[in-house]
């Protein structure tokens, strides 16, 4: 049983580090012709501020599982409305659209069902 701990333990955090860490190649598209290296750069680092959010929720995520897990799951519901309308605006696609929740918003609720999971057997097994 310890090894299912261990597991879980590891598994939403390096989820989180990936999900993150594709969220943050978006920031690329911050870098075109006609703009000088620092205007590029600053450009780079304003499109990497929800990656430095989500970097901090990991961190809080990391400490107190529960919180985090809660917290990653409303922002992952949260911000599907916001990003499904967004898309569809631009592509008028349903199904892509939907694709691309499935790719950048529910991650990060699966990530924070993890972390609950990772809580809970912690606490069972840890009163054994």
């Amino acid at each position: 049983m310890e090894k299912n701990i261990k597991i879980f333990h590891w598994l939403p955090r390096l989820m989180c580090i990936l999900a993150i860490f594709f969220i943050s190649l978006f920031a690329a598209d911050s870098f075109s012709a006609g703009l000088t290296i620092w205007q590029q750069l600053g450009a780079f680092a304003i499109h990497l501020i929800p990656s430095f959010v989500l970097i901090i929720l990991l961190l809080i995520a990391w400490k107190w599982e529960f919180i985090g897990g809660l917290i990653f799951i409303l922002i992952g519901l949260g911000l599907s409305p916001f990003v499904y309308i967004q898309n569809y605006q631009m592509n008028h696609s349903v199904w892509m659209s939907l694709g691309i929740i499935a790719s950048i918003t529910m991650p990060f609720v699966i990530v924070g069902i993890l972390f609950i999971i990772s809580n809970c057997f912690k606490k069972k097994y840890s009163k054994n």
